[in-house]
């Protein structure tokens, strides 16, 4: 797609073998690196993603991992787990553990997860002992800009209470920027970056956007970028992915979509994403074609049966149910 940024990404903590000759400090401290013994060959390494197997993080991965798509927002998700944990084998081993800041930047089109993904990195955060609650507040423009000098700081720091021990979700954060210096949204900024100071990580900051609105939101606000260590792109569903979504809203409806109804909506998504992909709100669209099918539907069963219709036929969404105007 003409026009979009590359995918940023500013964390890279990525589980590999270690290289030949050297050796991981055990989790009790034993096992100086500088002064390992031959024995430490033998040690068993391990390669690849480890996750949580049971309890909340378990629960939070596997409703992460079934996320379709999202590859890149899944990777990134995985490294600040592996972060927090070694974190806390660092303390444990007496080193120092808390120099990491975890404010955020989730840039994309509306539709592509981010709003989920930060409720579950609320949940992570908390199950992992960096947020006391883990709850979850988000906001826009008008909830956080007043109406005369000083109202808007006395409305940000209110939010900002709210979001203790929490995430404060900010969509479409370069709206505050967008009036000028005159404008009351730079009060605003002003007091995030204070109460980010101020507070460090006893709540999170993550804000939102399209992806060529905020480079243009931290490109004018040279102090931002560096408060903002995590930055990641959230790209549009390629039109399978859309599929997929739109058959698993289905299922969870206990609706199914027939084969020529799918036929049909991959022509139209494809003919709709040439169109307006500007404007195309992804996930948000197909799940709102498929609430209009399913009332469709629903008008269409009680024209065609004086009785009630059969089991596979309340489930089947028929492609004359399928309707785009």
């Amino acid at each position: 797609m003409s026009g979009r940024s590359l995918p940023s990404r500013q964390i890279n903590i990525v589980l590999r073998q270690p290289e030949p000759g050297t050796h991981r400090r055990s989790v009790d401290g034993v096992g100086d690196p500088l002064n390992a013994s031959p024995l430490a060959d033998s040690e068993p390494q391990v390669t690849g993603k480890r996750t949580p197997m049971e309890g909340p993080l378990s629960d939070i991965f596997k409703e992460l991992n079934q996320l379709i798509g999202l590859d890149n927002v899944k990777e990134l998700v995985h490294e600040i787990y592996a972060l927090l944990q070694i974190s806390q084998f660092r303390a444990e081993a007496g080193l120092i553990s808390n120099a990491h800041v975890y404010h955020m930047i989730f840039k994309g089109s509306p539709g592509t997860g981010k709003t989920t993904v930060a409720r579950l990195m609320g949940r992570m955060f908390h199950a992992m002992g960096v947020l006391s609650k883990g709850h979850f507040i988000e906001v826009e423009r008008a909830d956080l800009v007043g109406e005369y000098i000083g109202h808007t700081a006395l409305k940000t720091r209110e939010l900002m209470k709210k979001a203790m021990g929490g995430i404060l979700f900010i969509d479409e954060a370069y709206s505050l920027a967008r009036g000028g210096d005159k404008d009351f949204g730079k009060e605003s900024i002003d007091a995030l970056v204070k109460g980010m100071e101020d507070k460090k990580n006893e709540f999170i900051l993550i804000l939102a956007g399209y992806s060529d609105e905020m480079d243009q939101f931290l490109a004018t606000n040279p102090g931002l970028p560096s408060r903002f260590p995590i930055q990641i792109d959230f790209e549009d569903y390629p039109i399978e992915q859309l599929i997929q979504i739109t058959e698993l809203m289905a299922k969870d409806r206990e609706y199914v979509l027939l084969p020529q109804t799918i036929v049909k909506l991959k022509q139209h998504l494809v003919e709709e994403k040439a169109t307006t992909w500007r404007a195309f709100s992804n996930a948000r669209y197909v799940r709102n074609i498929l609430e209009k099918a399913m009332r469709h539907q629903a008008v269409r069963l009680l024209s065609q049966y004086i009785n009630a219709p059969s089991k596979i036929e309340l489930m089947s969404i028929r492609p004359e149910d399928m309707k785009f105007k």
